[in-house]
């Protein structure tokens, strides 16, 4: 962890109903939950996840993992879905997609840019190695309105290759 960092968690079905009251207490901060995959693939316990967390205090954000189905029928379903505040957070999960097609820049592109026209801001975007293969050196006017989430398990962040768009990241 970094030092001075704050906590925040994914969740998805996969970990049920946890008990945020605990999260809390081990200084956690923030929850950023999965809603919605793809085209009609809504997180079960999304919404049940994301009042308790709330009802503890707990920041908000909901992410949406993208898959190679129309990017701008993903987005609508995704805003609709996550209905999100404007205290929290919105994300695009671009990643590998074991179990089907794989979202393309151009999509991703289509998404956030559907997005910010629905909730007025851009989301933020979580990924490793996809964005860095797929942008390479090449900064990116569309991607750099988003925050980046970097996936990147080490000791500590490096995107060097991205840094024409991002300079910084957000989370880790």
């Amino acid at each position: 962890m970094v030092a001075g960092s704050k906590v925040i968690i994914d969740i998805s079905r996969f970990q049920g109903h946890p008990d945020f009251k605990k999260a809390r207490a081990a200084g956690i901060v923030g929850v950023i939950g999965k809603a919605t995959q793809g085209l009609n693939a809504h997180d079960p316990v999304y919404a049940a996840n994301k009042a308790a967390a709330k009802a503890e205090g707990l920041l908000w954000g909901a992410y949406h993992f993208g898959t190679g189905s129309d990017p701008v029928k993903q987005a609508e379903e995704f805003v609709e879905v996550a209905a999100v505040g404007n205290d929290e957070l919105l994300v695009l999960d671009y990643e590998d997609n074991p179990g089907g097609t794989q979202m393309k820049l151009p999509a991703a592109r289509e998404f956030i840019k559907r997005v910010a026209e629905l909730t007025g801001r851009h989301p933020g975007l979580y990924s490793g190695h996809n964005i860095k293969q797929d942008l390479g050196n090449t900064a990116d006017p569309d991607f750099a309105k988003c925050w980046l989430w970097v996936a990147q398990y080490d000791s500590s962040p490096t995107a060097p290759q991205i840094q024409k768009s991002w300079p910084k990241w957000t989370l880790w």
